[in-house]
């Protein structure tokens, strides 16, 4: 857990996924619902020619104070990877050189499985099933809200309700609580090394 409520060191993420999966959506939400609970923040995507289902990278700076840095995220607290097929041609675990960093993935194996695969000698791993839930809850694969779900969980940077509500602002109702709904299945079925 990176959040108390007596301290908060900067927390950086840096999000991958391809274009069209809400990459940066997720780091927007993330950075919204920091910021409505009395937190700074920072959200940004790296756009290049980018099309759709080409990788993508976003960035989130959360902080209990005004955040100065402006540039992108090369050793981050937090690494999320919204579709595996990404840890095959990205470097996503580039800059996890430490113990309480984490790198969040969409897959169904066990994490300590990934840990091996991917080298990770620091920091935790933390898997979910995300596309399954969201083709089970959402009718299509868009794993950015379930993953939110399990940055809720390995981080405690920002709470479920908060999310909850930032969702309710953003989305039609219906669309908010069907995601609010995958939200609450990952953080369940997350799963940790």
């Amino acid at each position: 857990m990176f959040f108390s409520e007596t301290a908060l060191k900067m927390v950086e993420f840096r999000w991958h996924g391809r274009g069209g999966q809400g990459t940066w959506t997720a780091s927007e939400l993330l950075a919204r619902t920091a910021l409505d609970e009395g937190k700074y923040i920072q959200s940004f995507p790296e756009f290049g020619p980018e099309r759709m289902g080409a990788p993508v990278t976003a960035f989130t700076r959360i902080n209990n104070e005004p955040i100065r840095l402006h540039c992108a995220i090369y050793h981050p607290d937090v690494v999320v990877v919204l579709d595996n097929t990404l840890l095959k041609s990205v470097p996503v675990t580039a800059g996890i050189d430490q113990d309480d960093d984490c790198i969040i993935i969409n897959s169904s194996e066990d994490p300590s499985t990934l840990k091996k695969s991917l080298h990770i000698t620091h920091g935790k791993v933390w898997t979910v099933p995300a596309t399954e839930i969201a083709i089970k809850i959402l009718g299509t694969p868009i794993t950015n809200t379930a993953l939110l779900g399990v940055v809720a969980k390995a981080t405690g940077i920002v709470t479920l309700e908060g999310i909850h509500k930032t969702l309710k602002e953003r989305f039609r109702a219906d669309l908010a609580e069907k995601n609010f709904a995958v939200i609450q299945e990952a953080y369940k079925e997350a799963k940790v090394e």
